[in-house]
């Protein structure tokens, strides 16, 4: 890698590596699995409280697993194609730490196959909850390499530590594993704090993300909002001091991504487009527990209203990525995603 190597848009199925050998697939898509799957557990979430038949949130779990087993063998036949190591995508300041998605959207899938197999679902968690922890270990000690800069900071940091820490709290809890998933809360709430605050230090005191890592913003509604589902799930479904708390930042950040949509609306469509689909979805189920919690007048229709808002929103960017991708004007080699040149050159002299 080197530092004249710039962001292509080359059209899906067509991108090439030197050699002529195709590019790995930029690991960014992996968000389509992990925003079907936040849809799919807003939709659980609703069932009680719309009176849903099992079979209407199932068909969104079906739809985000099929989604993730696609797109993760995708990248197995792609990457064994590919004359680009794995490590060396997994090395990138922009894309590596996307990948801890994977496991993440693994977790969420073993809540709801837990449902149906408890065994399958503990050992699919299990498997889930290794490859996260042993992905986090490896991104964490080449991060200390000293390969990185500042300006290559971006809020899909969070994604290594914080997603399984606090999505892997609940689901621990859910498959039955009540210690540990108190320690899964405390490693995603600890990292949660600390890469937040220095993720927020880089948005506002260094330069402005490129156009391609904008909608990685969205992602800094996520902590809280998945923090807050797992709460309830730990402590009881009540509307104690903690929980209160953590539904104040989440209002906040609400706030922050609304003043942010004159910006995002400049934006041209790409796959990173994914990444405000999670957060989202993760909002409306932490408002969804709430209503159900707190019960004003008119929660029912205003579950209701919030699940046909984020369904709709999630589809809308679901449909316009297959029409890019019909068009084949989708980008999809986003190797540096606008990293700046100075991380990129330091990460090829190492």
């Amino acid at each position: 890698m080197t530092s004249t190597l710039v962001t292509h848009a080359t059209p899906v199925g067509r991108s090439v590596t030197a050699g002529s050998r195709p590019a790995r697939l930029p690991l960014n898509t992996l968000a389509i699995g992990f925003g079907l799957a936040g849809l799919a557990e807003a939709w659980t979430e609703a069932t009680s409280a719309l009176t849903l038949p099992r079979v209407v949130p199932q068909a969104f779990w079906a739809l985000a697993a099929t989604a993730w087993v696609s797109l993760l063998t995708a990248h197995l036949v792609r990457g064994a194609r590919s004359g680009e190591g794995l490590a060396s995508q997994l090395r990138h300041p922009a894309q590596g730490p996307i990948a801890a998605l994977a496991p993440v959207t693994a977790m969420l899938l073993a809540a709801d196959l837990f449902t149906w197999s408890p065994i399958g679902g503990r050992v699919l968690f299990l498997l889930a909850l290794a490859t996260a922890a042993i992905l986090a270990a490896w991104l964490f000690a080449s991060w200390f390499e000293g390969r990185l800069e500042l300006e290559s900071l971006h809020p899909g940091y969070l994604l290594p530590t914080v997603a399984p820490g606090l999505v892997g709290a609940d689901v621990a809890h859910v498959v039955g594993y009540h210690g540990l998933a108190w320690s899964l809360f405390g490693v995603g709430a600890f990292f949660a704090v600390v890469l937040t605050a220095i993720v927020v230090l880089r948005l506002t005191f260094r330069s402005a993300l490129p156009d391609a890592l904008i909608p990685t913003t969205a992602i800094l509604l996520a902590p809280p909002a998945v923090a807050g589902i797992a709460w309830f799930s730990l402590h009881g479904h009540v509307a104690d001091p903690v929980a209160q708390a953590i539904g104040g930042v989440g209002v906040l950040l609400v706030l922050v991504q609304a003043a942010m949509v004159p910006r995002y609306r400049r934006l041209r469509f790409t796959v990173g487009f994914w990444s405000f689909t999670f957060p989202l979805a993760a909002a409306v189920a932490l408002a969804e527990e709430w209503l159900d919690v707190v019960r004003p007048a008119g929660w029912v229709p205003i579950t209701g209203v919030l699940l046909a808002l984020v369904t709709v929103f999630i589809g809308a960017i679901a449909a316009r990525s297959v029409w890019a991708v019909a068009r084949r004007s989708l980008p999809s080699r986003q190797h540096d995603h606008g990293t700046p040149v100075s991380a990129r050159t330091r990460g090829a002299r190492k």
